[in-house]
């Protein structure tokens, strides 16, 4: 299939820079039925008791530092993964390439914290820290705003930039899992008292969740490798929900990209490793019944994983209609309400 099928025009003001005032006054279009045009704190009127809720309970790395080589020429680094003995595989930003042996310096107050480039692995450089690099960067790292966010990180994203149910023991993504941003507690206690069963898995989301399909055919894409983990009990209560004729809804295309991994594995004992699924148009889905997500950039494997859920004409139809209705896209933007219809 053509990759450029999957294009469509994306007006740059709808890129939305800031997230709402509140998390749940997004604006919220379902497409089951018919589409319908909501408030996302309302969602759980699309909801049954039974229904069960997949959330992505990772967390977000400050994964973004500001530095200099020792030569004195200025330098950015996004990390993309931590690696063993304080190694890190990260992208560099810099005038210019910084070569195997260079030392890059990070201060802070009085504080100077320094690495080393050690190699290459693809587009990735391998840096070594003298200090724990997680520590490093969660005292001097800047929250890793998308490209497409066109200003610097702000006081405002270090809470909203990360959902309410995060678990600080699984920071090791260097993006949000932007679904489930438009959860508050009060959104999520309703929901629970409905009797929506909450189950949570976890996909370290990594950089290139970002990157466009830049290959003619999406058939020869080589889509970028995620960490996850979803736990035997998680698939017991998935199984357990379907077999009482309720929904599996999943929050996000990480949460989705997880389970339906987990999925591939016909013993159904859960999954922990990487994944490089790549779900495409005619890929059949085996766990998720119907998706919450936002609207995502024009080639990307993200759209793509929408149009083999609702199918291609439905996410063509829809993509208009959210820009003809001015919805506001990508990560601080608002969500839809899908169901699946593999055609």
């Amino acid at each position: 299939m053509k990759t450029d099928k999957f294009n469509y025009h994306l007006p740059e003001h709808l890129i939305a820079q800031y997230p709402p005032e509140n998390r749940s006054d997004a604006r919220l279009m379902v497409a089951l039925e018919s589409i319908q045009h909501e408030v996302f704190k309302d969602i759980g009127a699309h909801f049954c008791s039974g229904d069960l809720l997949v959330l992505n309970q990772t967390s977000v790395i400050p994964a973004r530092l500001f530095g200099e080589k020792s030569t004195g020429g200025k330098i950015e680094i996004l990390l993309e993964r931590f690696l063993s003995d304080r190694q890190t595989l990260a992208q560099v930003g810099s005038s210019r390439t910084p070569k195997e042996g260079a030392q890059l310096i990070f201060s802070f107050a009085e504080e100077n914290f320094v690495a080393t480039v050690r190699g290459r692995k693809e587009n990735f450089f391998i840096i070594k820290f003298n200090d724990d690099p997680l520590m490093v960067f969660n005292e001097i790292g800047h929250v890793p705003l998308p490209p497409y966010i066109k200003r610097t990180d702000e006081e405002i994203d270090q809470e909203r930039y990360a959902t309410v149910y995060e678990d600080k023991k699984l920071q090791e993504s260097v993006a949000a899992p932007t679904a489930g941003l438009h959860f508050d507690e009060k959104l999520l206690n309703e929901l629970k008292n409905k009797g929506v069963q909450i189950g949570k898995v976890n996909l370290s989301v990594g950089a290139g969740t970002f990157q466009p399909v830049k290959v003619d055919n999406i058939e020869d894409h080589d889509i970028h490798s995620e960490y996850l983990e979803v736990k035997p009990e998680i698939i017991d209560l998935i199984e357990s929900t379907k077999a009482a004729g309720k929904k599996v809804i999943a929050v996000g295309t990480t949460a989705t990209r997880a389970v339906e991994t987990a999925y591939l594995d016909t013993s159904y004992k859960g999954y922990k490793g990487y994944t490089k699924l790549f779900i495409t148009p005619g890929y059949k889905y085996k766990a998720i019944d119907k998706l919450i997500t936002n609207f995502h950039l024009p080639q990307s494997s993200l759209l793509m994983l929408v149009a083999a859920f609702i199918g291609y004409e439905k996410m063509k139809e829809i993509y208009k209609i959210a820009v003809d209705e001015k919805y506001r896209f990508l990560s601080y933007g608002d969500a839809m309400l899908l169901e699946k219809n593999e055609i």
